[in-house]
Parts: C-alpha cells; structure tokens; sequence
C-alpha cells in the first residue's frame, strides 16, 4: 500500500474533492454564459452559427447609413416653431450650446422642405422622401435620438462602434461575433461604401477591433469581381487553387500549434477556406441578371439618379435572403450629407438618389417575406444645428437627431421621442446611441449586457457600461 494514502480518510476525501466538485458546477455555469474555453476553438470555424440568448426577431440587419449627418430638420422632424422664429438668434433660455464653428450665435433657419402626413398613422416625414413617407406604416421613428461628439470620425466610430475612439469592434463585427453566419459561403458582415468616396473614419468604422480578426466588415462591390483579389490568378485552376490551399492551411495549421490563441492566425484559416468558397458563390449573390424588370424599377435601377444606391439596396436583400448577418450600406461620398454651405441642393441631391431604392427595399422585403426576419436601420452620425452656417448651410449637431428602424420585430407607424420646439436637443423619450445598439442586438437575439469579450483584464461589451433596449419600439 502506496504510505501516501495510509491516513486517507472520508473527511479527507470529501475535503479535497470539494474543490473538483465546485469546479464542475463553475464549468457548468460557465458553458451556459458562453464563457467557458474550448480548447477545438482554435481550429473550429468562428463563424459557425450560434444559438442567441433568447429567442430572436431578426435574423439579420441591413443598415443604411447616411453618411456625413443628414439634418433630421428636413427629413423626419418637423418643426414649425423654427419655421415661426426664422431669423431670430437662439434664445438665451436654450443655454450654451456645443458646436464645431461656433454656430450657435447664428441666426436660427427654418426647415428648406414642407412636411406632410403619411399612413394610417399619419406621421410626418419629409416632401423630399415621399417614397419612404409611403412605407411609414411599417417605419418606428426615434426623434429624440442623441449622441457625444461634434466632429465626424469620432461620431462615425460612436455610431458604428459605441465609441468615439478607434479601434473597438463595430456592431457588424458584435453581431458576428454572437451570431456566426447561416452562410458559410459568404462573410457574416458585408459593408457596401460608397463607390465616390468612403465614409469619415475610415475602415475602423467597420473594423473588429480586439475582437477576433474573422470578425471584421468584408467590403463589396458589384460587378464581375465583387471582392478585390478574390478571383485565381491567369492560368490557375480551381485544382491548382485547392491544392496550393490545402499544402498553406497544412503549414498555418501546424504553426497554430505552436501559437495556440493566435486570433489572427485562427482567421487567416477560416478566411483562406472563405475565399475558395467564395469564388464560386460571391459572383452569383452580386449577379443581378436575373431579377425582374419589376424589381428592376422598384430599387430604381431604371433611373441614372437612383440606379447606383438601388443596387446595392438591391445587393443587400440578395445577401440576406442568403444568409447574410449583417450588411451596411453607406450613403454620400467623401462629405455626403455634410450641408455646411447648402442643406438645400446637398439634401435634394442625396434624397432622391437614396428614397426610392430604400423604399424599394422595404416593400421587396415584404414581398418575399423577409421582412420580419430582417432588421432595416436608417441614420447618420448626426443631425444638423438649427442655426444656420454661412447662408443657407447647417453645422453638426450631435444633440438631437433622427433615425428609424423598420422589420426584423419592430412596432412601425409610430414615432419614440422627440427634439425641443427648435430641433436643438432631445429631450422627450431620448435615445442615445447606446440604447440603439442594446435594441438592435435585443431583436437579433442578444442581450447586450452578455454579449462581452474578455480584453485587458475586463469584459468589454458594445455598449460599454450604460444601455437600454427601447422597449416601445418592440412588436
């Protein structure tokens, strides 16, 4: 008999068994929160799909995102107190007001455009988007929606990322993270910029942050060769391709064995396999040949104005109807909706370019019952001051804005919140951009309070430490 276990007694056994025991339960907690290492991980798809945390709405978001900060003064919140006191400087009683070039001692400038009312719910919108003004039945307009800076990357970043600084993962790149992909043919996350000019910020507005490299946005385009460098080089075949894949994967997967935990490594594997497999299925998702006329005509494709943003709306459903999580869509080139000198002729130009195809989007998702599945957002980094900049021009405005949300679980036909008499502040109902992200995730599925990432020794999550699901905007 081994003399090391002469004394071993019951109370010794039960004493130094506990801690197994109560490591058992802590595993056991721990796989239920989605916490627990898994040692296949490292060599597992990061993209497999996932189950969400609770049963979900949406399948998948397409968010159209007007970049430079479209003026919610003339699209989605009418305001005819600012119309009345045209001219007039700001009241005192609105307070100090922060504002990139000192706009606020300008003259306050009334909405350029009439409103009218739409729908059963007669909600106000915008003459300039009267096509999206059709669809407002099934649109939640959140007017009191409000953010933390006054500068455009910072703004990009907040809204993309939940902060102003870069470098922390996007919503896409969250959504993911927690979701996976039900196409393991296509990225998770596609982001469409705009062909004339990428939005302020850049690609960390898209970008996965410390969040694992297979995460970030994949940026896509029409035509023969949707994703640059995706096609085999002149004189390789499909064969060749294979076979010179397998001999890499072979060499990062033996590596991977020395540098378990290598995220970047993990996604160079699971991206290379993407590739191969994209370039036989990416051409067809982007290969709108086969749509109809009808369809044609309803994302705008039959219009020099609109036939550029209608295909990428176009673009988007194709995607989600294939299992897409996640795309965006930028609208405006390198100032887009900026309006500093003239809100009329910027906001004239971007709205027709951008109303039909996105109206077009909302009813062909319903024709194919995709609608309930997929979450369609609307909105920019800001809104624009009701002072006016130069003569006919308006300055950032973080302070209060619009955006809406359509689909994937959402209560249309109402408006959430609301601006002062001016179009100032919010102050009724508000939003922030936190609230946003925390409803976005709640209708896909995800709780936004466990949806975290261990980093630096915390839990970091999108929403950083404050949020709420917008509970009214809920079907």
């Amino acid at each position: 008999m081994n003399p090391r276990h002469d004394n071993f007694s019951r109370r010794d056994f039960l004493r130094r068994a506990g801690g197994g025991f109560g490591m058992i339960a802590l595993a056991s907690l721990l796989a239920e929160e989605g916490l627990l290492a898994n040692d296949n991980a490292t060599v597992a798809n990061p993209l497999t799909p996932r189950a969400p945390h609770h049963d979900a709405k949406a399948k998948s978001v397409i968010f159209l995102f007007m970049s430079g900060g479209p003026s919610h003064l003339e699209t989605f919140d009418p305001k005819p107190e600012l119309a009345r006191l045209h001219g007039q400087p700001l009241p005192a009683s609105f307070g100090a007001v922060q504002t990139r070039r000192a706009t606020e001692r300008n003259r306050l400038f009334a909405p350029r455009f009439r409103f009218y009312h739409y729908g059963q719910s007669g909600i106000e919108v915008s003459e300039m988007l009267s096509s999206i003004g059709q669809c407002i039945d099934d649109i939640c307009v959140l007017r009191g929606c409000h953010g933390g800076t006054v500068t455009h990357p910072e703004s990009v970043y907040m809204m993309n990322t939940g902060s102003i600084l870069m470098g922390r993962p996007s919503l896409g790149s969250w959504v993911a993270y927690g979701l996976g992909t039900e196409n393991q043919n296509m990225p998770a996350f596609v982001v469409m910029p705009d062909p004339r000019g990428w939005v302020k910020g850049g690609a960390p507005a898209w970008g996965n942050g410390y969040l694992p490299a297979a995460y970030q946005g994949t940026t896509l385009t029409g035509g023969a060769t949707p994703i640059r460098n995706l096609a085999n080089p002149a004189g390789v075949s499909n064969e060749q391709q294979r076979r010179t894949l397998d001999f890499v994967q072979q060499l990062n997967r033996a590596h991977l064995q020395q540098s378990p935990g290598n995220s970047e490594l993990v996604a160079r594997i699971a991206s290379y396999e993407l590739a191969f497999r994209m370039q036989a299925h990416a051409p067809e998702v982007v290969d709108i040949a086969s749509e109809t006329q009808a369809t044609r005509r309803l994302y705008g494709l039959d219009q020099p104005h609109t036939a550029e943003f209608g295909t990428r709306c176009l673009l988007a459903r194709r995607m989600v109807e294939r299992g897409v999580r996640f795309v965006q869509i930028y609208c405006g080139d390198t100032n887009g909706w900026d309006a500093h000198s003239d809100v009329i002729g910027n906001h004239l130009r971007l709205c027709a370019q951008s109303d039909v195809p996105i109206a077009g989007l909302l009813r062909d998702l319903k024709a194919r019952g995709l609608f309930e599945s997929t979450l369609v957002v609307w909105g920019g980094e800001f809104g624009r001051t009701p002072m006016t900049e130069g003569a006919t021009g308006r300055d950032h405005n973080p302070h209060g804005f619009s955006m809406w949300l359509a689909g994937g679980g959402v209560k249309g036909g109402q408006v959430i919140g609301a601006t002062d008499a001016v179009g100032l502040r919010a102050e009724e109902d508000t939003t922030h951009v936190h609230d946003i992200h925390a409803t976005i995730l709640h209708l896909l599925g995800l709780n936004h309070l466990r949806l975290t990432y261990r980093h630096n020794g915390r839990n970091e999550r999108l929403t950083d430490n404050f949020g709420e699901v917008i509970e009214q905007a809920l079907n």
